[in-house]
This record gives structure tokens, C-alpha cells and sequence, in this order.
């Protein structure tokens, strides 16, 4: 008896090993069946396609920088497509080609469909974390078409588990933000109307003011006379983009301090850390630090230095959501004042940003997200909620938006821009 069981157990052994040597081939991947986190097989959640689309929109006036004066905005849009039939939608805007940064909408369509496409397609969508992680080994700066792509990978891991992209960020602890609008067409009685106008219908009380194009002089003169013309009915600010030198800026902050200029945005040149030390620490109005910031790194060092009482967070400089949300935590930890910023998206863009800005325990200097109001034209099927004075972010999945695709075709640029999984050679 003992003789025959040790032989059906014998037979048994053989057999198992037979079949684990017969499955063993030395070409399989042995993490073929693998599952991500969410326990969904990562073969489903596999990039399939990435497109590009460059987009022209018209805005509904010239807007005037220190450097550049739009007539129109152009967007690029990044479409990620997955395996299980899921696709995440993101954008990467600046601003002015390249008289603002070191991207345009021309070359991060190119870097996009060139050298992020063939690092991401096959990867799992559904780890965003692994995926930026395998692009910043292999790319460097790039943050606009970064943060496209991080947009896009958030998108569709929240559609996928039907979850806001705030959720993902950590949770929301506010539905709305408030929202800046720029006054920049650089006539005084215009832009006085232009705020009366926001005041009444409920959109905008808090105003920022674009000067540095002009003479020192006649530029304060100009913010004077609408803070003036406003009174305690509204926030002035001024964006001087750069354009003043640490001579005029040091007299101008003091005159703006005291005429009631609530913050001043980038008075001097960003390589200029040492000056924007000096102004923050006479300048009777906050100094806010904008261009200076283009990397998560550059928010550590001024901070550490003391360069500025505010950090302007734009997800396309850090390099997307999650990025922006590093360079928040920077602040927070030193006492620094949060604004949330904007490349004057449209709106896929400003809801990447409104879902990381409604995640911040504070957020004492507001947003300006009003890029979507500076269009005359959309391609989204449904306009953003703008109301009594805020932007109210969506808490359906995803980034809570869907695009008018007729809207998209027409509006597109350039009519074949898709790179997929059987056209890129997976390293």
C-alpha cells in the first residue's frame, strides 16, 4: 500500500513539473498577466496612441503682455488613447510662440510626437507615477508638454475609476475658486469700464494690470487711476512680466505699496534672485514670483533665499498637477502666499489647474483662471461654470469635461498628427 502511494505521488510530481516546464518558455514575459494597483490588468490600461492638435482660437480682444500682444491663442491638445478604450484629454498652452518661454505650440507638437510618444506607448496608463518617472529619466525640461501629458494620464485614470482628477490629487476641500481678470488692453478708461462691467455681472473682483511696455511713469499713472476709479470694491494688482530693472523697481513698488497695489507680479528679470530679495524685503506690496519659477527646484531655492511673499502656480511651468502641488508644498512649509496661475488656457487646461488648486488647504491670493473667458470660441461640448465671482470645478470623472468634435475639426490647425503602438517600436 505504502509502495503504491509513493508511486501515484511520484507520478504526480512528474506531471506538475511537466506542465510548470511546458508553460516556462524562455520568450514569455513573465509579467504577461500582471495587475496595477487598481487590479485592473495593466494589458487593458496600455497607451495604444497619442495625438497632437494644434488648435487656433480667436480672443475677444488683443491682449497686451511687457513682451508680446495676443491677437489670438493657440492650444495644443493631447489626446491619450488606452487599450480598454478609455482616453484621457490634455493641453499644453503658452503663450506668444516663444517670446515668453522656452517651448511653442510647434515644438512641443513635435517633442510630444517625437520623443514622449515612443517612451509611453505600451506603458500602463493607469500609473501615472511610473509614467512621468520614464519620461523625466529620458527628457529633460519640457514642462508644457509634460504637464499636457500628465493632464491626459489623469484624465483617464479618473474616467477609469470614475473619480474627479482632484480625488486623485488627494481630495478636494473647496467646489470653487475665485477668479482674477486681467485688464491689459493699456487704455485707462477702457479698462475702468472693463472692471465696472465684471463688478456687475458677478464675475471678476479682483483685477490684474499688465504694464512694463510702456513708460514707467505713465504705466503707474494708469494703475493709480483704476485703483482710484475702484476703490474697496476690488483687488488691484500689476504683472510687470520681467520689464522693469531693480532701480525703477525699487521706486515703482514703494509708489504702487502706496496707492493701495495689492500685489506686484515679476517686477525684474527672473535671473535677478538677488534683487528680488532686495525688493521684498522694502517693497510695502507683496512681491510675487511668476517666471522666476520654472521648475519645482527653482520654487526650493526662492524660498530658501526669501525672494518673494508669493509663489504663482502654473501646472505647465512645474510640469503638470501633481508637479505644481510639489512647488505648493515649497511654499506652505516656508510661509508663503499661493496664487493659482494660468498660461491663459483654454479649458481643458484651467480644469487641470482648478483640480489641483481646489486640493490646497490655502489659497490666500486667489487664481486667475479666466483663459477660457479671453476665447471668443470653445471646443468643449460644455462651456466652464463661471459664477458669482468664482470657477466651479465639476466633480464628474476625469477633469469633468468632453470635446466638441466638430468644434476640434474645424478649429484644428494641422489634420493628421496620431502616433500609435503599431507605427513606434516599443524599447
Amino acid at each position: 500500500m505504502n509502495a503504491f502511494k509513493l508511486l501515484n505521488t511520484f507520478k504526480v510530481s512528474n506531471q506538475t513539473n511537466s506542465i510548470l516546464a511546458a508553460r516556462k518558455k524562455p520568450y514569455e514575459n513573465p509579467f504577461q498577466n500582471f495587475k496595477n494597483l487598481t487590479g485592473i490588468d495593466m494589458r487593458a490600461t496600455a497607451i495604444e496612441s497619442i495625438e497632437t492638435i494644434i488648435v487656433d482660437l480667436p480672443t475677444i480682444r488683443p491682449h497686451k503682455l511687457a513682451m508680446h500682444t495676443m491677437q489670438n491663442q493657440t492650444l495644443v491638445i493631447i489626446r491619450v488613447r488606452c487599450a480598454d478604450g478609455v482616453e484621457g484629454v490634455g493641453e499644453s498652452t503658452t503663450i506668444g510662440g516663444l517670446a515668453y518661454g522656452n517651448e511653442s505650440p510647434d515644438s512641443i507638437k513635435t517633442n510630444i510626437d517625437k520623443h514622449f510618444a515612443p517612451l509611453l506607448i505600451g506603458q500602463d496608463s493607469g500609473n501615472v507615477n511610473a509614467a512621468m518617472l520614464r519620461l523625466e529619466r529620458s527628457i529633460r525640461g519640457n514642462t508644457f508638454a509634460k504637464s499636457g501629458i500628465e493632464s491626459a494620464l489623469l484624465d483617464a485614470q479618473g474616467k477609469r475609476l470614475g473619480l474627479p482628477v482632484s480625488e486623485l490629487l488627494g481630495g478636494r476641500v473647496r467646489d470653487a475658486l475665485s477668479v482674477a481678470w486681467t485688464l491689459a488692453s493699456g487704455d485707462t478708461a477702457k479698462d475702468i469700464a472693463e472692471a465696472e462691467k465684471m463688478l456687475d455681472l458677478r464675475r471678476h473682483r479682483i483685477f490684474k494690470l499688465k504694464i512694463g511696455a510702456g513708460e514707467v511713469n505713465r504705466d503707474l499713472s494708469h494703475v493709480i487711476a483704476i485703483k482710484k476709479a475702484l476703490g474697496d470694491r476690488a483687488s488691484v494688482r500689476v504683472d510687470v512680466n520681467q520689464a522693469w530693472d531693480e532701480a525703477v523697481a525699487l521706486r515703482a513698488c514703494r509708489i504702487l505699496g502706496a496707492n493701495g497695489i495689492d500685489l506686484i507680479e515679476q517686477p525684474i528679470s527672473r535671473h535677478n534672485r538677488a534683487g528680488m530679495v532686495r525688493l521684498n524685503t522694502v517693497s510695502p506690496a507683496p512681491i510675487m514670483a511668476d517666471e522666476s519659477i520654472e521648475c519645482v527646484e527653482d520654487a526650493f531655492n526662492l524660498a530658501r533665499e526669501g525672494a518673494a511673499s508669493v509663489f504663482a502656480l502654473k501646472i505647465a511651468k512645474n510640469g503638470g498637477p501633481r508637479a505644481v502641488l510639489r512647488t505648493a508644498a515649497i511654499a506652505e512649509a516656508a510661509g508663503i502666499g499661493l496664487y493659482g496661475g494660468t498660461m491663459l488656457e483654454g479649458g481643458i487646461g484651467t480644469l487641470a489647474s482648478a483640480h489641483a488648486f481646489v486640493t490646497l488647504n490655502t489659497l490666500g491670493w486667489d487664481t486667475e483662471l479666466f483663459g477660457p473667458l479671453l476665447l471668443t470660441e470653445d471646443i468643449l461640448s460644455e462651456p466652464l461654470v463661471y459664477r458669482d465671482f468664482q470657477l466651479h470645478v465639476p466633480h464628474t470623472p476625469g477633469l469633468g469635461l468632453s470635446l466638441d468634435e466638430e468644434r476640434l475639426a474645424f478649429f484644428r490647425r494641422d489634420k493628421v498628427s496620431r502616433i500609435t503602438s503599431t507605427a513606434v517600436h516599443q524599447a
